[in-house]
């Protein structure tokens, strides 16, 4: 007589244990494409290359603000 709690509990981590493989093999796989991507597409935007808009902080203060005050209407 085969007890049915035991085959359950065995059908239990068996389906939890090929998830969980499932979703490591998703992490890493997104992770290897990741390292992929920017090996063969790197971004060409340097960090001192961006365009200074010379906004004074002042300004830059108002134009937030004002588009604060326009979100909350």
């Amino acid at each position: 007589m085969v007890n049915l709690l035991d085959e359950s509990i065995k059908f239990m981590i068996l389906g939890m244990g090929i998830v969980f493989l499932l979703l490591i093999l998703i992490v890493l796989l997104t992770k290897l494409q990741s390292i992929i991507v920017t090996k063969y597409f790197p971004d060409k935007i340097e960090s001192n290359s961006l365009p200074n808009n010379n906004i004074k902080d002042d300004e830059l203060a108002a134009v937030i603000s004002a588009a604060i005050a326009k979100y909350e209407e």
